[in-house]
């Protein structure tokens, strides 16, 4: 799968049909958080650029949110759910059996962070859709569960989304208005979240 080209037919789809810009958005983080989907459906670098479409005043921001963070949720607890009935099986299944590197990385994760990996955990790629399935399989009760899945898919999306909205709005008021310092400043200030978010998330591994 070509991602770039993947990515940007998608982000055309929301632009031109921005009425549906708020269930896509569900459905991009539902599966993106899924477990076997999250391994097929690149969709983080959907939802930051639907952030910069909102920078651009394209779409409503907080009504991506809205979307976004209920199908982060609803993925994890799926993944939560399917790993407290059906664990082993889905770990054999495809594209799950491709990769048991991963369930063994989710594993140590979840060994080493205990409850809070579900939370940690959704800030990664290749374990926000596994430390789910992981806790439903090592026995983690579900409403520690569920409370660090609100928290962390709400953080997430916003997260995901809210630097590209900086730097799309810092780009729409330098095209627009140069004589402004407010655009460079949104455009730095979205930059440099983007980079210290991708140190701090390193440093948790």
């Amino acid at each position: 799968m070509d991602i770039a080209a993947w990515g940007q037919s998608v982000l055309d789809l929301i632009e031109a049909n921005a009425g549906w810009a708020g269930p896509i958005t569900f459905a991009l983080a539902f599966g993106e958080s899924m477990v076997l989907l999250g391994l097929l459906l690149p969709a983080t670098v959907v939802l930051a650029g639907a952030g910069v479409l909102a920078g651009w005043g394209v779409l409503d921001f907080w009504t991506l949110v809205i979307w976004g963070a209920p199908g982060a949720f609803l993925g994890d607890a799926v993944s939560f759910w399917l790993g407290r009935r059906c664990g082993p099986l889905i770990l054999g299944l495809w594209p799950m059996s491709r990769r048991p590197d991963l369930a063994e990385q989710g594993r140590a994760f979840f060994l080493r962070h205990g409850g809070k990996s579900v939370f940690i955990g959704r800030f990664f790629g290749p374990l926000r859709a596994m430390v789910p399935l992981i806790a439903g399989m090592m026995g983690m009760r579900a409403l520690p569960f569920q409370l660090a899945n609100g928290a962390s898919a709400i953080l997430w999306i916003i997260g995901i989304m809210a630097p590209g909205a900086m730097v799309g709005f810092g780009i729409e008021e330098v095209v627009h208005h140069q004589d402004k310092p407010v655009g460079y400043v949104a455009f730095a200030v979205g930059l440099a979240v983007t980079v210290m978010l991708v140190i701090w998330l390193r440093r948790q591994v």
